[in-house]
């Protein structure tokens, strides 16, 4: 028997824990459970434990028979429950834990009642309960990273309180079965706000909303958006009053342009449609009938002539103008640009391709210069960016620049997945470039060294086929990545205004410009929360090279110059002593 024994006391040593004594029990229950403890007049009185055939079992106090004062419950399918108990059932406070799951606070008769917390997978609730349900004032917040605080009734939302989700937008005001209904206030993010009526959740009935950038949309909301009566003030000084739809003008309404001149007449998709009369800021009016924004016909119902037709008759001799005034090169090094804004449908890449332009004149002295740009205004006024006047542009471009010269090209515009820079003005169908097509556009000047800027989504996709030992290229983007910031409201896209307005503002080495342009972008990015652009570049040490010669010889003529004003101030002075 002696290699028994240390069997037999392993035994003894498990039964000790927290599965069945060992001793007898002191009753056996109907339902199979064996009791020890007190028995009075054959009910179950004061401490004790039952065990029962499930393996579940349950230790405390015992009044008449069944659980009641402090105890501990621990089921066989992993449900614990450590508190109080009355009537057999959990009753006051506690603790129960179920695999998955963890509740602390107040119950009754079995259910969880009161103020307590709430612990599940991809859920937290701090509040009160009511038959197991939320109810009364708490505070729930979801894995998603969403959150509402405020009154719930029958396990959701119902009364004041306030949700926000993970992106920073907040609704608040009052709930039913956990939508926002009746008066409310939306907050998004982007610091945009609506006050007004909602209806499941979303914009409904009337109300005021105002965007991060101060326009201000007063009227009848429709499932999300503003559909009726309504008017807009703009942060530019516009001011309209009339029918909307889908945010849009629809229908006849009052319009006051930034510039202080009035239309009044009918309106479809934002612009003037139908009968109308717009009436400048110097007294002179045109009224009559309207198509796309266009007056077609006049008061009288006389057909006039197409501004579009007009304006391509005129094209010509815009180009034409634009590239003679390009002058031919000296014998120092000369800077000579050339900016394209591909989208007409943007405000965006006109007035970002002016400020480069701008920028290459006023601080890094470009002396010949070309601006191609599509804009639904400027049709009648400005060089379109077309692929025929781009090859034209660069062709004067390697006529009259040198060998010695550099020449800065920058394109700005939307961009695609097959790597081609849209040109596109309204009203026309233009076709747009091609990474091949642009290497292809710019092979007579394969004799310059030349820095090309492309801000466009996909855009890192032109530089295999435009590289060389005498081109350096920046890209806004990877090949299989979008970039950002375009929009009828911008100056800039991000990398424009990252590398243009920030970056060369503060240095004009190209290669540490673009880095600091790289970094901006990146932490804009990820503040606002968007997948990472990564810009790309390719920078010939020639190239940056020809450029830091050009900035030295700029250097020397501006102490020159200074000299020169200093030394013919002395002779002045001189003289009049």
């Amino acid at each position: 028997m002696r290699p028994l024994v240390p069997l037999a006391l392993t035994l003894l040593l498990a039964a000790c824990g927290d599965g069945e004594p060992l001793s007898p029990p002191d009753a056996r229950l109907p339902d199979g459970g064996r009791y020890r403890g007190e028995v009075v007049d054959g009910l179950l009185q004061g401490a004790g434990r039952i065990d029962y055939p499930n393996g579940s079992w349950y230790e405390g106090n015992f009044l008449n028979g069944q659980w009641h004062g402090q105890g501990e419950w621990h089921g066989s399918n992993g449900e614990v429950y450590r508190g109080q108990f009355q009537q057999g059932l959990f009753h006051g406070l506690g603790t129960l834990k179920t695999p998955g799951s963890s509740y602390t606070g107040g119950f009754k008769l079995g259910r969880r009642d009161g103020e307590g917390t709430l612990k599940e997978p991809g859920l937290l609730y701090r509040g009160q309960f009511k038959d197991d349900q939320y109810n009364g004032a708490g505070h729930l917040e979801l894995a998603d990273g969403s959150q509402y605080q405020g009154l719930f009734a029958r396990g959701k939302p119902n009364g004041e309180g306030i949700r926000s989700d993970a992106s920073g937008n907040q609704f608040s005001g009052h709930f039913v079965n956990g939508q926002l209904e009746g008066s409310g206030t939306f907050n998004s993010a982007e610091g945009d706000q609506y006050i007004g009526a909602f209806h499941d959740n979303r914009l409904e009935g009337r109300g005021r909303y105002e965007n991060a950038d101060g326009d201000v949309w007063i009227g009848q909301f429709k499932d999300g958006s503003l559909s009726g009566k309504g008017e807009l003030i703009g942060s530019d000084g516009s001011h309209y009053k009339g029918n909307f739809s889908d945010w849009r003008f629809s229908g006849n309404g009052r319009l006051q342009l930034p510039d202080g001149s009035v239309y009044v007449g009918g309106f479809e998709n934002d612009t003037y449609q139908g009968n109308g009369r717009l009436t400048l800021v110097d007294g002179r009016s045109e009224s009559g009938l309207w198509l796309n924004g266009q007056r077609v016909r006049d008061e009288h119902g006389k057909l006039l002539p197409d501004p579009l037709e007009l304006a391509l008759l005129n094209q010509g001799s815009l180009l034409d103008q634009a590239l003679t005034k390009v002058p031919a090169s000296t014998a120092q090094i000369e800077l000579y640009s050339l900016a394209l804004g591909g989208d007409g449908k943007q405000s965006v890449f006109l007035r970002e391709a002016d400020y480069v332009s701008n920028m290459l004149k006023s601080r890094f002295g470009a002396v010949g210069q070309v601006s191609l740009v599509n804009h639904r205004d400027h049709l009648a006024d400005r060089p379109m960016a077309t692929r025929e006047n781009l090859a034209r542009a660069v062709r004067t471009l390697a006529e009259r620049s040198g060998p010695e010269d550099l020449v800065f090209i920058y394109l700005t515009s939307h961009g695609s997945h097959e790597h081609e820079l849209v040109l596109d003005q309204p009203r026309l169908q233009l076709a747009d470039l091609p990474a091949d097509a642009l290497a292809a556009t710019l092979a007579p000047l394969k004799d310059r060294d030349k820095i090309i800027v492309i801000s466009a989504c996909y855009s890192g996709g032109y530089i295999a086929p435009l590289k060389d030992d005498r081109t350096l290229i920046m890209t806004a983007s990877r090949a299989d990545r979008v970039s950002f910031g375009c929009s009828e409201e911008a100056d800039f896209t991000y990398f424009g205004d990252a590398l243009f307005a920030q970056a060369l503002n503060q240095t004009d080495d190209l290669q540490q410009a673009f880095e600091r342009a790289r970094a901006a972008v990146s932490e804009r990015e990820a503040i606002e929360g968007f997948d990472a652009s990564e810009p790309q570049i390719w920078a010939p040490k020639g190239v940056l090279d020809h450029w830091q010669r050009l900035r030295q010889q700029q250097a020397r003529k501006a102490l020159q110059s200074d000299t020169g004003k200093q030394q013919a101030e002395h002779a002045k002075n001189a003289g009049n002593h």
